[in-house]
């Protein structure tokens, strides 16, 4: 009975090699290019088209489970920041986190890209109150300017995530900078106010309308 478990843990490790090495191709495609049909996965990470179909039932799931990964590691980054003792320390070490983790750039390159599933959205209204409460905490903590929203952190997110080179690691040095310079302008509560008004609750919502334009399979 022992000798033949074996092979199947064997099979089932290398199923989770071959849908990780699938997932990160389907990142850098995707990300490259949201219109590429899911061929181009195939092609990237190395394995037939059947291989993929057999874990994916075409592009839009494919996509779902890319951000759907990515919005699990944002709530996983929070709930870790949230529990330093110190507000500041928290928000700041998530930013951090999460931009080194490159979660936002699938937010800008993916919405409107696929439908979300009601577990999605569950997970996207938990993501927003996580980052509420580090917000709170750091406006608690009187280090975080007071005109500054939970709304404008998920901009500062996609600021960053919009810096992208061919150089992958003078994009994170470039990406680290920027973050480093806005929290700087965070941590000011005699500052100016901000120009503007921030954005409303569920304003930038709107690019994840599903946009039948473009799709392929």
């Amino acid at each position: 009975m022992t000798g033949a478990a074996s092979p199947l843990r064997g099979r089932q490790r290398e199923a989770a090699r071959n849908d990780g090495v699938i997932l990160a191709a389907a990142r850098d495609v995707f990300l490259e290019d949201p219109k590429a049909p899911i061929s181009a996965v195939a092609e990237r990470a190395g394995v037939g088209i059947s291989a993929l179909y057999r874990r994916y039932a075409g592009k839009e799931e494919l996509l779902r489970t890319l951000c759907h990964d990515g919005l699990k590691a944002f709530i996983q980054a929070a709930q870790d920041a949230d529990e330093m003792n110190e507000g500041w320390d928290a928000l700041t070490t998530f930013l951090r986190e999460v931009v080194d983790a490159d979660v936002h750039s699938l937010t800008v390159h993916l919405a409107g890209t696929f439908t979300s599933t009601p577990e999605m959205v569950q997970d996207a209204v938990r993501s927003n109150e996580l980052v509420a409460r580090l917000v709170d905490r750091a406006h608690a903590g009187g280090r975080l300017r007071p005109d500054v929203v939970v709304t404008d952190i998920g901009i500062v997110l996609e600021a960053c995530a919009a810096i992208r080179l061919p150089d992958k690691e003078r994009t994170v040095e470039l990406r680290r900078r920027y973050l480093a310079l806005t929290i700087d302008g965070m941590d000011r509560d005699d500052a100016d106010a901000l120009p503007g008004p921030p954005p409303a609750p569920g304003e930038m919502n709107w690019r994840w309308a599903r946009s039948r334009q473009g799709q392929s399979s």
